[in-house]
């Protein structure tokens, strides 16, 4: 397939011919969209192709479109998922997006699909199937993602090369590639395409904010899984992280607690002040049944001094 997203109303001046990817851009003045793939018609959908578990289902296409055979390592795995946890957790009460892992991603009916560690699409329709998607098909979703996510391992894999050609030539706006075990060059490397072609934004500086997805992406040392080392993240605008799940709750246990303890302090408070009320009263009972008494005591006192002809009035 011939990709050309071309300026309206300019004429191509230059081409540029990618062997890894077989694209054609021409005249890169502006970001691709999903209405510069021209799609034939006819092409299968995500049923009818391979998916990234390597189980094509049995139809024509599967010979034709091979499943993305990638391995990954448990901190690939470990690292892109964390991601996604969080935003599970972060956007729980939205439908309309979906952060693939090592998911089959059909971005050219003419080349295999490959399967990026993480990738974001916003404005998905919601997959009312049970299974939900088997692979990312753009001449399906009609949506080209927005942020994709490489880890390289031990072993470099094209990363900077065809990967990052696929994902530059097809219009995903941010690419990130994180390098967890690289020793003396930048881990974090945030790329962004302006006018066509990947800009390098942070080269090791984050969380860089995305305002377009909504969100910072940084890294930063943490414990998950009982692991310590440094881990992906997402944070907001001012670069405040947003937990994990794990996290949430145990902050969400702890304000329960302390609202718990504080309860109790105020529940001992006002059993303190009622005791006390009632000491009180019993006080104020005592005094003034001493007080009858001594009125009665002295009552039978001046009517005994009056038996005997004296007036208790007159004795000081």
């Amino acid at each position: 397939m011939t990709i050309s997203p071309l300026v309206k109303g300019s004429k191509p001046t230059a081409v540029e011919n990618s062997s890894a990817t077989n694209i054609t851009v021409a005249v890169k003045k502006r970001n691709p969209t999903i209405e510069d793939f021209k799609f034939r018609d006819g092409l299968p959908t995500a049923e009818e192709l391979p998916d990234s578990d390597d189980k094509p289902v049995e139809k024509e296409w599967s010979r034709r479109f091979p499943p993305a055979k990638e391995f990954r390592s448990e901190l690939q795995e470990l690292v892109s998922g964390l991601l996604k946890t969080i935003l599970l957790d972060i956007w729980r009460d939205r439908t309309n997006w979906i952060f693939g892992l090592d998911l089959g991603f059909y971005y050219d009916p003419d080349q295999p699909a490959i399967a990026p560690d993480g990738f974001l699409s916003l404005g998905v329709e919601e997959v009312d199937d049970e299974c939900l998607r088997s692979s990312y098909v753009l001449w399906d979703e009609k949506v080209i993602p927005l942020f994709a996510l490489e880890i390289v391992s031990r072993t470099p894999g094209k990363e900077h090369t065809k990967k990052f050609q696929i994902y530059q030539s097809t219009g995903i706006l941010y690419y990130l590639v994180y390098a967890p075990l690289r020793k003396r060059k930048a881990k974090f490397q945030l790329y962004k395409l302006i006018d066509g072609e990947y800009v390098l934004q942070s080269d090791g500086k984050n969380p860089y904010w995305m305002p377009e997805i909504g969100l910072a992406i940084g890294a930063e040392k943490q414990t998950y899984r009982n692991r310590e080392r440094e881990w992906l993240f997402w944070y907001d605008e001012n670069h405040v992280r947003y937990p994990t799940p794990a996290e949430r709750a145990e902050a969400e246990a702890s304000l329960a607690k302390a609202a718990s303890e504080r309860a109790d302090i105020e529940a001992q408070r006002a059993k303190i002040e009622s005791e006390r009320a009632k000491a009180e009263s019993k006080r104020a009972d005592i005094a003034t049944a001493a007080q009858v008494a001594t009125e009665q005591k002295n009552n039978v006192l001046r009517q005994r001094l009056r038996e005997l002809g004296i007036d208790p009035d007159s004795i000081n």
